[in-house]
């Protein structure tokens, strides 16, 4: 059942910094991306309308960006990397 499962539903393995933040997001944006696939799957095959497709995909989007805000991901990008004066621009 397990080979099933991966199967279906792969999960690449997480190559950037090492946060527990970043690492829950990559598996919520992994799973975005795989629900996305399959409503394109079902739409193009006739089983979901247009307009079906697009409110499930634009509530996925809503919920993505919701746990995006909720970890923080994102914030850290206006912060100086180091306060010890090290880094010239910060000054």
């Amino acid at each position: 059942m397990n080979d099933r499962s991966d199967f279906l539903y792969p999960r690449s393995r997480y190559y950037g910094r090492v946060k527990p933040e970043n690492m829950v997001f990559n598996a919520n944006l992994q799973e975005f991306a795989q629900r996305v696939n399959f409503i394109c799957a079902l739409e193009t095959g006739g089983k979901l309308s247009p307009e079906d497709a697009y409110k499930q995909i634009k509530g996925l989007w809503k919920q993505l960006k919701r746990s995006k805000k909720q970890l923080g991901i994102g914030k850290e990008a206006f912060e100086p990397e180091d306060n010890n004066g090290d880094n010239p621009e910060a000054n």
